[in-house]
């Protein structure tokens, strides 16, 4: 199985920005342990990180026919990209939405996703796990209908 772990505007400052909000694990230490998970998992990730919503869409439709599944860190679009949602819908991969915090403590003006609606999933507010607690949740998926 091979799985797309796209992450959204602003993580690529993980671990430097708002350390309190988000921990102090970085980008490259979250991909480092979502390989060796995936490891475990006998998977593969595919990771990529972006600031621009269009490449994050096309990144979704090109993992059709390569990928088994999505994890995808919206990052602030997760309250604002009818797009994004609309590709994930379109693409037809399963996906789970990730969140190294939870929105649900923060601002009101984050407590609305609108990628939750076509995720199979939410896993947030558990730090960098966030992303090792979802790949193992979607991986667990992919093999009970395969």
């Amino acid at each position: 199985m091979r799985i797309l772990v796209l992450h959204g505007p602003n993580l690529h400052a993980l671990g430097s920005r708002e350390p309190e909000i988000y921990g102090r694990d970085t980008l490259a230490g979250i991909e480092t342990s979502l390989n060796a998970l995936a490891r475990e998992l006998d998977c593969e990730v595919e990771s990529r990180q972006s600031d621009h919503e269009g490449v994050l869409i096309d990144a979704i439709y090109q993992a059709r026919g390569r990928c088994d599944g999505v994890l995808i860190n919206p990052g602030g679009l997760t309250h604002t990209s009818v797009a994004l949602r609309d590709a994930i819908r379109g693409a037809g991969l399963p996906t789970i939405e990730v969140h190294v915090s939870n929105p649900l403590t923060r601002e009101s003006f984050r407590h609305r996703s609108l990628v939750s609606g076509v995720a199979l999933g939410v896993v947030q507010g558990f730090g960098a796990d966030s992303y090792g607690l979802a790949l193992r949740g979607l991986i667990g998926v992919l093999r009970r209908v395969a």
